[in-house]
């Protein structure tokens, strides 16, 4: 069984090749983080924080007064949502408008 030197670089490139896509996927995240606010879940429960200060408030606030309230809401967790600001509390206010929850 004598291999020419074509058949042995394939084999070592397909070993390598193996090889370099596992050292790949190891750096590849596996599973969200604990501190991950863009997931569903995370998303629901900021847009139940705001919802519940539109009602309390009767949609008399500004997007600035909202703001604040949010973050100093009891239920607002400030380590997990540690990104959230006023860009973002737009774009979730613009998703509640889109499917008509909202009309500030």
């Amino acid at each position: 069984m004598d291999f020419d030197l074509s058949t042995w670089m394939m084999i070592f490139f397909v070993i390598l090749l193996s090889v370099s896509m596992y050292k790949v996927y190891a750096f590849l995240p596996n599973k969200a983080l604990k501190d991950d606010d863009t997931t569903k879940e995370s998303q629901e429960k900021l847009e139940a924080i705001i919802l519940k200060i539109i009602k309390n408030k009767n949609n008399t606030l500004t997007r600035a007064e909202l703001f604040e309230l949010v973050k100093n809401d009891e239920e607002f967790d400030k380590e997990h949502f540690w990104r959230f600001n006023l860009n973002r509390l737009n774009h979730l206010l613009e998703a509640l408008k889109a499917r008509g929850l909202v009309s500030i």
